[in-house]
């Protein structure tokens, strides 16, 4: 069917269109306005997705910008949709319902509703919710897409990491952060002398109790006269350098929990607990010794036999023989197996739920009965256990997301250039009006 000519005339006939008819009204009006490689952008759905931005710029009170450049931001914007989900096509990158679910899921519980609210919220906005999942099903595509290919372009040295971590910069960004409450007994500059002491009297009355486990939050909502008083003192987490610095030296080298004896300022009389502190100097990880015994079932060994092979093993080393040579002769695990089955010290987090959780649970000494996890059948031995600083290589790995985050950033932005340069992308809003356009 052909569809009637458009002209230079109808891209203002467009635009003076748009303020005030809805996108459905262009049903019989659906023309290509864009050939992107091997699919189109139609006129329909430059029209809904304007009207979806218009509604939200609104909702904003943000100011809408002309009718021409919102035409050709919309536009682009779409165009390189198109070119993305067709390459996450070529690449079989697909969104299953249950990753779909979980996205809304998530999405609900931001805006602090269950899945049901949000979807009668999206009916009260006139908004369908058939058509807000797949929305949020191609955005998913869309970003796995941009992950797999502009991480591979992203390589971080260790000069990098060094200079970042030496660096102003990555010292405020890495810096921990220090929760801390503060209590104010409020005296004048001038105040009398026995003012000032009877005020002194009363913090070093305050400082005793705090230091013999009186609730910090109680004390301060009773005393202060700082402005924080109704929220217990508590100034919320604060850098280094966003500290009162009256405090703020000391308070780097406060322990969590411990209170500082009275300092006497210009408004009065100070006492400051440090209520917590985060970041990577915190980094201390409870690691666990342990060997392990694997046996999977397989196409030549059916999940009964497995069964009967581990039990048999369980029952062996009940008798006495030596763990580590039955892991030798008989684990699956090619990481630990030579070894004797030795896992090395290591955090439960790395391992598979079902493995992490039997390895909580155990005392130290102790030899697990055989249980399942989705890598197959275990015996688990916990020998040992320590509390391990991580902070170095905490401090390390955030100095790496940082810099990871930065250049991702830049190269996505320099690959998103490059496809829409290698593209074939034919723009026909205002074509010569001699030239057909097929619906």
């Amino acid at each position: 069917m052909r569809c009637p000519r458009w002209s230079l005339v109808f891209l203002a006939s467009f635009l003076a269109l748009l303020a005030c008819v809805r996108a459905n009204a262009y049903v019989d009006l659906d023309y290509i306005v864009a050939v992107v490689d091997d699919d189109v952008v139609l006129a329909s759905e430059l029209m809904g997705r304007i009207d979806s931005v218009r509604k939200q710029m609104h909702a904003a009170n943000m100011e809408v910008p002309p009718n021409d450049v919102l035409v050709s931001q919309i536009l682009e914007r779409l165009i390189m949709e198109r070119i993305q989900l067709q390459m996450g096509q070529r690449a079989g990158v697909k969104i299953d319902d249950e990753t779909l679910t979980k996205a809304l899921d998530g999405i609900a519980a931001q805006n602090k509703m269950t899945l049901d609210e949000f979807t009668q919220a999206l009916a009260r906005e006139g908004i369908d919710y058939r058509e807000f999942r797949e929305d949020i099903r191609r955005e998913m595509i869309i970003a796995r897409v941009q992950r797999g290919r502009v991480n591979g372009r992203v390589y971080i040295s260790d000069e990098e990491i060094n200079a970042f971590l030496a660096s102003p910069l990555g010292k405020a960004t890495l810096s921990d952060e220090y929760r801390v409450g503060h209590i104010l007994l409020a005296v004048a500059d001038d105040a009398p002398g026995d003012v000032v002491a009877a005020a002194q009297a009363k913090a070093n009355e305050l400082f005793e109790a705090l230091k013999n486990g009186a609730d910090f939050r109680k004390t301060a909502v009773a005393n202060s006269a700082d402005s924080h008083a109704l929220e217990g003192g508590d100034l919320g987490w604060k850098k280094p350098g966003e500290l009162p610095s009256l405090f703020a030296e000391q308070v780097l080298d406060m322990q969590v929990g411990q209170t500082l004896a009275p300092i006497r300022s210009g408004s009065g009389f100070h006492i400051v607990q440090l209520l917590d502190k985060r970041g990577a100097s915190t980094e201390v990880v409870e690691q666990t010794l342990a060997s392990h015994i694997l046996v999977k079932p397989s196409e030549i060994r059916t999940e009964e036999e497995a069964k009967i092979l581990i039990d048999d093993i369980y029952q062996r080393i009940q008798k006495g023989e030596a763990f580590a040579d039955l892991a030798r002769m008989y684990s699956e695990d090619p990481g630990s197996a030579l070894a004797g089955g030795d896992l090395g010290w290591s955090e439960p987090d790395k391992f598979v739920p079902e493995f992490a959780d039997v390895m909580r649970s155990m005392k130290i000494g102790e030899i697990s009965q055989p249980f399942r996890s989705t890598m197959g059948w275990h015996i688990l031995e916990v020998r040992e256990r320590r509390q391990q600083d991580m902070s170095d290589e905490a401090r390390r790995n955030q100095a790496i997301r940082a810099l990871h985050n930065r250049r991702y950033e830049e190269e996505l932005q320099e690959w998103l250039r490059e496809i829409r340069d290698e593209a074939f992308v034919e723009i026909r809003l205002n074509q010569d009006k001699d030239k057909d356009k097929k619906g």
